[in-house]
């Protein structure tokens, strides 16, 4: 084999050289170059992202404050939901509720009538229709207190006539009073009971 002379010695080498180069490139600057677009392309939802949890860090104590008036608000409003647990006991409170509110000597309650319990978003309705007698202001009156009470209740299909034509001053009401109930909601005091007759009957064993 002839031996190569000096210029091809040179241009081998620099063929080598450019060889070398050119996989550098390709496999080392060139991935590095991507990397660096790819991470500068993702900068900006980074930073976006960043503000936003900065943001909620400091909504936070205002979030909480508010969280704690809503639990508030909701353990407010459920004292003032019928207790149950049960509809037909429920029912029985509501008919106890207004015959507080409507006491002997304001209106006559003629009829009274418990309706089929109802779903309401998330609660049971619980109805009595109720027809009631009386003067034009012990009517309204009793209707004011009704709605007045501190239980939730509402009026429903209320119609008011007269009970006769020579009698303009005597009404005869018909209306539906409807209370809520949480389903599943425990009556208080009766985990207290079962305490209490657990406790008895352990000591009349003794």
């Amino acid at each position: 084999m002839p031996a190569l002379s000096v210029r091809e010695r040179i241009g081998i080498g620099a063929g080598a050289a450019v060889a070398v180069v050119i996989a550098g490139y390709l496999f080392l600057v060139e991935p590095l170059v991507m990397r660096s677009r790819s991470a500068e392309a993702t900068v900006p939802a980074r930073e976006a992202a960043l503000e936003r949890r900065r943001l909620l860090v400091s909504q936070r104590p205002r979030l909480t404050e508010e969280l704690v008036a809503v639990n508030a608000r909701l353990e407010k409003e459920s004292a003032r939901l019928l207790r149950g647990p049960t509809p037909p006991l429920a029912a029985s409170e509501l008919q106890r509720v207004i015959k507080d509110l409507l006491p002997a000597g304001s209106v006559e309650i003629r009829s009274e009538r418990v309706l089929p319990p109802s779903d309401l978003q998330g609660l049971q309705e619980v109805g009595i229709e109720l027809t009631l007698v009386g003067s034009i202001r012990d009517t309204v009156a009793a209707l004011a207190r009704l709605e007045g009470a501190d239980r939730l209740l509402a009026l429903r299909d209320v119609k008011i006539r007269v009970v006769a034509p020579g009698q303009p001053r005597e009404l005869l009401t018909t209306l539906t009073v409807a209370g809520y109930l949480l389903p599943g909601a425990t009556a208080p005091g009766s985990t207290a009971t079962k305490v209490d007759a657990k406790t008895s009957g352990a000591s009349g064993d003794d």
